[in-house]
């Protein structure tokens, strides 16, 4: 049909308006045919489905699935009375929770296995919040009947909250916009000298790769906390430029608030003092931790080797409504002097304090480790509970602790912790039960090193794909072994090594291991940068040695720092057993029975230790 020109122009107002009003009648019709209809087949579904007079609660996968729809609470004040359920209603009510088939479907009544699949799938932090978890203090529910419902009584249990594979995480709100992870770089380090002689205890490097701080970054990586400060005041150059390189670019991005920042020790007008301990640290940079928007504060340590889940841990926080969360660790007798020991109650509160006991005090601190879900044959061979020296600490309550309480306080473990529980804090002790070590000694850190190459299963492992540990990129070549004889050890990035015999060590990046040697029960730390060939030739043609192991040299049981020059025949072997020697100018020390060779020693052919 021709249509006049003057139609295909644009309409008049009044038709526009004549033609929406009859879309919307009939838009009305036909929702109300729909409703009826569905009304009509939900009440048909219903009655076909099943014989709901005789529907139990028995027949259900849960026998308790009623009490997640408590009746709604009057307004008024007195209470109502609550008869029988009509079985009816309680049908729809499940049918409605868990969804109604399609009106064109024959039962609208979903079936009670798929029912309870999807209930299994289910893992939101709304499911986990509808089972009674108790919501963290200061954060509003989400809806204004929520006051109204009847939640089940939380029972705590330490075996519940520790840090095993089996436990789950819901942080509400999420640890990376709500935590902020404070890494303490520690002290001098004198008694890991001289590996610290040049640099930060936390830039230390660990297994052929790796540095101490790589280790706490990354489990706050893992962990989701993305908001990340790090400390520093002594030889922290190579520290600063470790975690520039490693992770100033990969942490932030477009809308995302992730960092590494260094702060170091700083003199102001308020505080003309560099830091005097761990609390001191953290309080000298109170004003720029407040400006965060977090709820807590996780304090960590940049000179232990682990691998902990932390979300578990600010969960087991928030849970317990707790104003301190200290991760504890069972200890035998041994160990145990070493170390902050603590005494719990059958809550996992902790209502005793003592710094590093001996003797009689000792054996006044032992507790039942039962109570954190040890076996008895463990609870027996560790009844001691020592501190990591890992804290949660809430933020309103670091500000109170730091600035009022507790203002002239330069340590959390030993004045802080302590004094926040006898004033009255909740202050509440999470069970780490797994490998753990404080890297604060030379031999402590040589065990450490060569406990990666045990067999069948090292100490600490760095093959876990779940939770992986960070580190910088070098982009080194793969390592060259040209026969070679290389037996229960670890090889990094980068290594060169020709003709000699390897046994239980770990041989760091950059590695330069000539013919002959024999390396046995060692830490080699390797090399910051390589020596060309040219290099090499200039050195030679004027009597100096290159980097790395020289010709049919002997080290058994020995740390070499980076950049050592060995020459030819060297024997490192502690002929005499030394156990305790500084020997600096000739660039070396023994500790422990362990020799460690200084960064950038040189140690001439034929020298014998």
């Amino acid at each position: 049909m021709n249509v006049p020109l003057a139609s295909k122009a644009y309409p008049s107002r009044s038709n526009v308006a004549s033609e929406q009003q009859q879309s919307k009648r009939d838009k009305a019709t036909i929702d109300d045919a729909k409703n009826s209809s569905k009304n009509k087949n939900l009440n048909r579904s219903v009655d076909e489905a099943t014989p709901l007079d005789n529907l139990s609660t028995h027949q259900w996968p849960w026998p308790h699935f009623l009490d997640l729809f408590p009746p709604s609470s009057s307004s008024s004040s007195a209470p109502t009375p609550q008869g029988p359920r009509d079985p009816r209603l309680t049908a729809m009510a499940m049918a409605a929770a868990m969804g109604v088939a399609s009106p064109s479907s024959k039962a609208t009544l979903a079936s009670p296995y798929h029912a309870a699949a999807a209930a299994a799938a289910s893992t939101s932090c709304d499911s986990l919040r509808l089972l009674g978890a108790r919501r963290p203090r200061g954060v509003a529910s989400s809806s204004s009947s929520s006051a109204g419902r009847r939640r089940r009584p939380f029972v705590f249990s330490p075996r519940a909250v520790s840090d095993s594979k089996s436990s789950q995480t819901c942080l509400d709100p999420d640890a990376s916009t709500s935590v902020l992870g404070i890494i303490l770089g520690g002290g001098a380090g004198t008694r890991l000298y001289p590996l610290t002689k040049k640099r930060a205890k936390p830039a230390v490097p660990l297994g052929a790769n790796y540095r101490l701080i790589d280790i706490p970054v990354s489990n706050c990586l893992n962990s989701n906390i993305s908001k990340i400060y790090v400390l520093t005041q002594f030889n922290s150059a190579s520290l600063n430029r470790h975690l520039s390189r490693a992770y100033g670019n990969n942490i932030g991005g477009y809308k995302n608030e992730g960092f590494v920042e260094v702060l170091a020790a700083q003199q102001s007008p308020d505080n003309p003092n560099w830091f005097q301990g761990t609390a001191d640290a953290v309080r000298q940079y109170l004003w720029l931790f407040e400006e965060h928007n977090v709820m807590e504060f996780l304090i960590l340590a940049g000179d232990h080797l682990y691998r902990m889940d932390y979300e578990k841990f600010i969960q087991a926080h928030r849970e317990t409504d707790s104003d301190i969360t200290v991760a504890a660790l069972p200890m035998d007798e041994k160990r145990a002097t070493a170390f902050g020991l603590m005494k719990i109650d059958e809550e996992g509160r902790i209502v005793e304090f003592a710094e590093k006991p001996k003797g009689e005090q000792l054996k006044a601190m032992m507790v039942d480790t039962t109570i954190l879900g040890l076996d008895d044959v463990r609870a027996k061979e560790m009844p001691y509970i020592a501190s990591m020296g890992i804290y949660v600490i809430s933020k309103n309550v670091m500000l109170q602790l730091l600035r009022e309480q507790f203002p002239g306080a330069n340590d959390f473990g030993s004045e802080v912790i302590p004094g926040a529980t006898n004033i009255g804090m909740r202050v509440q002790a999470y069970l780490y039960d797994g490998y753990w070590e404080d890297i604060g000694t030379i031999e402590a850190f040589y065990n450490a090193n060569l406990g990666i190459t045990k067999k069948p299963i090292p100490d600490f492992s760095f093959y876990d794909r779940s939770a992986p540990i960070y580190t910088q990129p070098r982009h080194l070549p793969p390592s060259k072994v040209l026969d070679a004889d290389v037996t229960d050890s670890v090889i990094g990035e980068g290594c060169v090594i020709k003709n000699c015999k390897i046994h239980h060590s770990v041989v760091g990046l950059r590695s330069c291991i000539s013919e002959g040697a024999i390396i046995e029960d060692s830490l080699l730390m390797g090399a910051d940068y390589y020596e060309t060939e040219a290099d090499k030739k200039l050195l030679g043609e004027k009597g100096g040695i290159p980097i790395g192991i020289g010709k049919n040299c002997h080290i058994r049981r020995a740390i070499i720092d980076k950049n050592a020059r060995i020459g030819d025949n060297v024997k490192i072997i502690n002929v005499d057993n030394v156990q305790e020697a500084a020997r600096e100018t000739d660039g070396y020390f023994i500790k422990s029975g362990i020799v460690t060779v200084v960064k950038d020693a040189l140690l001439p052919s034929g020298t014998v230790i």
